[in-house]
């Protein structure tokens, strides 16, 4: 440009010069661009080829503030790496369909989070990828399909009813077949539950529950091999289901604090499943903080830090009863998600999991009675007290 001639207002406005800047702040910069300058064509062409760092397109190419998202789940993990994505949904479909193929067969949970059911049930077999669900708790079961298959896929703690897989079990059946290992572990969060010590190859979250923890973004995370991301990676940049700089940020404000809240979620739901486990319309409690929960010994090995905010419980009186219960709530909301500040509750069978057919959703032990809830971190009394009186008028 002419240095004689000032230039134009609307140049002068767009180029602006970046700030000096060589102090670090306790917030990580939000990099809220989607694409990056380069001053030559040779180091535009290495880069966006992976060949030498830096950054091209926010679109799965790279982001300052994304790679400090990723890394950081990686720490926490206890994992190589990490990649981001639009949605927890967005992270099991990329999971899933980079490593299964036409002609492929993966082994699944019977017991997952309706979105990732129907995702198994209906999407992929228009791929031509073969599911064979089986008991996470039959041994037997498991081993008996993981021959031949490409992938195994797991929960930490399943969505809605709150069973606990041993992970320790499964991961060591999935090494010994050389079978790869994912499970989401977003009702455990990081700092519960670190699948890749039992051999876990790929650990997922939506990180829209508890990494996030306020209500106020959705996305998802899976931390994993070198290897895993790059594939992880290639396919998102083909799809697009990538995470945006401004969600980055504000997970990053979620794993501050992080163990605080998955602290306190864990001491409410704790004496929440209590009070209702001793109410007499409530006819089953799931937590697996409970002594009475069928998988309370394997919670204690897998989770020393606490059971988490999430519980289930059967109402006396079936759908009717449970949607009663919700609606006569006060304090706590009728709502999508969890892993929040608020205490949220869901009648099961005709939200989270109403793309089940009543056959499938008993079989995963979703009663039709039961409510699944997420304890937010409100004073637990005052929570006490709402479903105290919600039950008086179930």
């Amino acid at each position: 440009m002419n240095k004689e001639r000032r230039p134009g207002f609307t140049t002068r406005a767009i180029h602006v010069p970046p700030p000096p800047m060589d102090q670090q702040t306790p917030s990580v910069p939000i990099f809220q661009t989607s694409t990056f300058r380069f001053d030559t064509s040779e180091d535009y062409a290495e880069t966006i080829s992976f060949r030498r760092p830096g950054y091209t397109y926010t679109r799965g190419y790279g982001n300052p503030t994304l790679l400090t998202f990723e890394r950081a789940i990686a720490e926490l993990e206890e994992t190589e790496s990490g990649f981001s994505f639009a949605s927890g949904m967005a992270a099991v479909h990329t999971v899933v369909t980079s490593l299964a193929r036409a002609g492929d067969r993966i082994v699944a949970s019977n017991e997952l989070y309706g979105g990732s059911f129907s995702l198994f049930t209906k999407v992929l077999p228009r791929y031509g990828i073969e599911v064979t669900f089986v008991s996470p708790h039959d041994p037997d079961a498991v081993a008996a399909a993981l021959p031949d298959a490409v992938l195994f896929y797991v929960e930490t703690i399943a969505n809605p009813n709150v069973t606990v897989a041993d992970l320790e079990v499964l991961g060591a059946m999935c090494r010994a077949s050389g079978v790869p290992a994912a499970v989401d572990n977003t009702f455990a969060s990081p700092y519960l539950c670190n699948p890749a010590r039992f051999g876990f190859d790929h650990v997922l979250h939506s990180a829209t529950k508890y990494i996030g923890g306020h209500h106020d973004l959705t996305g998802g995370v899976v931390a994993t091999t070198e290897d895993g991301m790059r594939r992880f990676r290639d396919m998102a940049i083909e799809t697009g289901g990538t995470m945006a700089p401004f969600e980055a940020w504000l997970a990053l404000r979620g794993l501050m604090t992080l163990e605080l809240r998955m602290e306190r979620h864990s001491r409410s739901a704790q004496a929440l499943a209590e009070f209702l486990e001793a109410r007499a319309k409530v006819e089953r409690v799931h937590y697996p903080g409970l002594a009475s929960h069928p998988h309370h010994e394997v919670a204690r090995r897998l989770l020393p830090r606490g059971f988490g905010g999430m519980l289930a419980f059967e109402i006396e009186g079936g759908v009717e009863a449970g949607m009663r219960f919700c609606d006569a709530l006060d304090l706590a909301w009728i709502a999508t998600s969890l892993g929040g500040t608020h205490t949220l509750v869901g009648h099961a069978a005709s939200t989270t999991h109403r793309q089940m057919d009543p056959v499938a959703r008993r079989a995963a032990g979703i009663a039709d009675g039961l409510v699944r809830v997420s304890v937010g971190l409100e004073d637990v009394e005052d929570l006490i007290e709402d479903f105290d009186r919600a039950l008086e008028k179930a």
